[in-house]
């Protein structure tokens, strides 16, 4: 019975997300946290007292994990997954808990490039891996709670799941919370911890953490007087409405000459346009980061080849390749084999850029490559070194 009346209790007080605010739209998200594909870099900024990682698709109490599946896991008492939550995301992994016995942190990284004084919507996907089963005596559920706080300790945005239920087939769901970030804002800090106790029930995986900017709606116009007069008449010419005899007499305006005015300048400025810009939003191995600059290129417009080697002994380095901030080549092993891409530099796309992420090390460390870049007019040779704490930049303009 006191089981039952903590559920209870913490049902009726837990917090919940305000609803979306009235007269906004939400932009794409500003950037998604979706744990990458493969073997990723531990991305825990914080020392975690209750959970340590692992490297299986079912880790067991008091653990987590990058993975893209579970299968079998404990007798089956999980679900099956055979993918993440993104959609398309070939391989692509999610965050597999398996609650410690006294709950706990099991994840904090920091978040930063939201604009100051801006509303934001904050949106995660979690699902409880648990099946119903009669195996459980005790009603264990997951109860997250997830705050974004500054570097005070002051919390931002806050969202608890409450309970996530056990269903009979595997079902992801969304969380949400609406927030304004401060007016002098640097870097937040994102934090999730499982207020429930460990055990038979509690474990659950979570994925596609999003940052959605507010924008405002401009209110709708107010009903003209001629939208009015309009309506007036539609109603008068309707039968059986008697109409109003009344004759206006209108004054009709005299018309007006409008000679153009005298062009004062000697010579027009032509108008030059520039081409648009794409944006997209950063990925986060970018934000946290240090982006070196390694080499700038001017081209003429065309094709330009980049292949990139491994520079001196195989040691099974591993990279990313990012163009433009979109993710070009993943987790690729660099050998006497190239990894090639292929851009297009013109009027319309005049600027590009590649940056290469250590996914590791190798046994030699830092990862080095070496890039061979053909232009339409001239072959570079350029030496990329990267680091867990620094990637590696390339540019190129068009002449």
């Amino acid at each position: 019975m006191k089981k039952i009346g903590f559920i209870f209790i913490f049902l009726l007080f837990a917090f919940v997300s305000k609803a979306q605010p009235g007269n906004c739209t939400f932009k794409s998200p500003q950037f998604t946290i979706n744990f990458g594909t493969g073997n990723i870099r531990e991305i825990n900024t914080a020392t975690l007292s209750d959970y340590r990682r692992v490297f299986s698709s079912c880790p067991t109490d008091g653990h987590y994990s990058f993975a893209s599946y579970t299968s079998g896991c404990f007798r089956d008492d999980w679900h099956t997954l055979s993918s993440d939550h993104t959609d398309g995301d070939t391989g692509g992994n999610m965050l597999l808990v398996n609650a410690a016995p006294v709950g706990g942190m099991f994840l904090s990284i920091p978040i930063s490039g939201l604009k100051s004084n801006t509303m934001y919507e904050l949106g995660l996907w979690v699902i409880n891996l648990c099946k119903p089963t009669k195996k459980c005596p005790l009603l264990l559920l997951p109860s997250l709670h997830i705050r974004l706080e500054t570097p005070e300790g002051k919390i931002v945005a806050n969202i608890v799941t409450r309970y996530l239920p056990r269903v009979q087939e595997p079902r992801w769901s969304q969380h949400r919370a609406y927030f304004t970030t401060p007016a002098s804002i640097s870097t937040l800090q994102l934090i999730m911890s499982d207020n429930a106790p460990g055990g038979c029930g509690n474990d659950f995986a979570l994925d596609d953490i999003t940052f959605r900017e507010c924008v405002k709606q401009n209110p709708q116009p107010t009903v003209t007087q001629k939208t009015q007069l309009t309506k007036k008449r539609v109603a008068d010419s309707k039968p059986g409405t008697k109409k109003n005899t009344t004759t206006v007499q209108r004054k009709t305006p005299e018309p007006q000459t409008i000679k153009p005015k005298p062009d004062t300048t000697s010579k027009a400025t032509p108008v030059v346009k520039q081409p648009p810009q794409i944006i997209l939003s950063t990925p986060l191995v970018l934000k946290t980061r240090e982006n070196a600059l390694v080499r700038k290129i001017d081209t003429e417009a065309g094709e330009i080849k980049v292949d990139l080697y491994d520079n001196g002994e195989i040691d099974d380095d591993t990279v990313s390749i990012y163009h433009n901030n979109k993710l070009v080549k993943s987790h690729m092993r660099l050998s006497q084999k190239p990894i090639s891409i292929t851009i297009t530099v013109n009027a319309s796309q005049p600027h590009h850029e590649l940056i290469m992420v250590a996914e590791n090390l190798g046994s030699i460390p830092p990862n080095t490559s070496v890039m061979i870049i053909t232009t339409p007019g001239k072959r570079y040779e350029v030496f990329i070194s990267s680091s867990e704490q620094k990637n590696a930049k390339v540019t190129f303009d068009l002449k």
